[in-house]
């Protein structure tokens, strides 16, 4: 694998991008950012072991796609063209340890190209006003206190691959946001949500209590203060403040588990198919930690988009939906890294129902209630006639 500059040529789309215009990140950054001539930008990316990026060593590693998406389609294009289109500055590439897990807190050591060890906090942070992350795991909620904190602005685009560079970081985020602002105008404020799932013929139902809240998007525009878009967006959410009942779970080797929750939480699981080994170390995890199984999140997809193999964009897709296990705070929720009893354990967790995540998992019904009304968003993983009206509205 090479990433020369002769790599910036153009790929072959892949098949259900055709629709999409190429990629192109001073396309991408004027529009999210509107970026202000002499803003310093920073390319971020993860690997196991930081000093591999002394020149650019990680390269001779194959398997580091993600990373080699980084190198390839965001630092060298900054090289190449966009810092001098745009009238940036910067461009200077640091990596940092994985940390194996989503939005874990960051380590603070990075390695430059040269092979000097910095500090993220010292080096990094107060020294660049844009900041791209492009990594193995999510970084969206240890970068969001850090934004606030050194008043930078940045995007976190974990698990970047063709598909989405080709479709999912492709798109208008001003008509991606215009659209998302008009489903969440049609769903804030509702009492709860009613999740109906089943799994080899038994059904199953997950209450989330909302109020009182405003819903909230991910909708790719990050041009005023601090602040980190997650990309590719197209999201509206909400912090369930309680839930109850059971829902069916796939876990990453393709066992099923059903979880029960109470008081806001997983509470436990059961084997519904697969490996009991699996839902028992879940279960394990549960007791050592509970506050592992507090769900902080419901969300709900709101782009037409590929199927890309990666949560990141197909949670964002219309009809989808998610909760999500572990720390809220990056999403005003209150739960943060102290409440849980290691540092390890503090990740924030998607659960996508989708029909290419979840084959084995149907849905029958989503259902909002708001205004004394009750609503039938989603029906089999496609919005209903509701959610339609919401996003065709004037």
């Amino acid at each position: 694998m090479s990433y020369s500059e002769s790599s910036l040529a153009p790929a072959a789309k892949p098949p259900g991008t055709e629709q999409f215009p190429p990629f192109d990140l001073a396309r991408l950054m004027k529009t999210v950012f509107k970026p202000r001539p002499g803003e310093r930008v920073a390319v971020l990316i993860d690997l196991d072991d930081p000093h591999g990026m002394k020149d650019y060593g990680f390269l001779r590693d194959p398997k580091l796609t993600i990373q080699g998406h980084a190198y390839r389609d965001f630092y060298l294009a900054l090289k190449d063209r966009v810092l001098g289109e745009l009238g940036l500055r910067g461009g200077e590439m640091f990596a940092f340890e994985k940390t194996g897990g989503s939005n874990l807190d960051l380590p603070d050591l990075c390695v430059d190209a040269a092979g000097r060890e910095l500090s993220l906090e010292k080096d990094i942070y107060p020294n660049y006003q844009l900041i791209l992350c492009i990594s193995t795991y999510s970084a969206t909620a240890p970068l969001t206190a850090f934004a606030k904190k050194y008043g930078f602005r940045g995007a976190t685009l974990h698990g970047v691959n063709p598909i989405i560079l080709a479709s999912g970081l492709s798109v208008n985020y001003e008509e991606i946001s215009r659209t998302a602002e008009k489903m969440r105008l049609g769903m804030t404020r509702a009492d709860w949500v009613e999740i109906d799932l089943s799994h080899a013929g038994k059904d199953y139902t997950l209450h989330l209590d909302l109020l009182p809240q405003e819903a909230q998007k991910s909708h790719g525009l990050c041009q005023g203060g601090p602040d980190i878009a997650n990309l590719p967006a197209g999201e509206i959410y909400f912090v369930p403040t309680g839930a109850y009942g059971q829902f069916p779970h796939r876990y990453e080797d393709g066992t099923i588990g059903l979880m029960t929750v109470e008081g806001g939480a997983i509470v436990r699981a059961d084997l519904l198919a697969g490996d009991a080994a699996v839902v028992a170390a879940h279960n394990t995890k549960l007791r050592d930690d509970p506050m592992t199984g507090t769900l902080g999140e419901l969300g709900f997809g709101t782009q037409v988009l590929p199927v890309s193999g990666r949560d990141i964009q197909d949670e964002k897709i219309l009809g989808t939906f998610h909760v999500a296990t572990g720390r809220s705070d990056h999403l005003g929720g209150t739960l943060v890294p102290s409440m849980f009893k290691t540092k390890a354990n503090a990740t924030h967790d998607d659960i996508l129902f989708a029909p290419a995540k979840t084959p084995e998992i149907q849905n029958r019904e989503v259902r909002l209630h708001k205004n004394g009304q009750t609503h039938v968003i989603i029906r089999g993983y496609e919005p209903t006639e509701f959610i339609l009206n919401l996003r065709n509205a004037a």
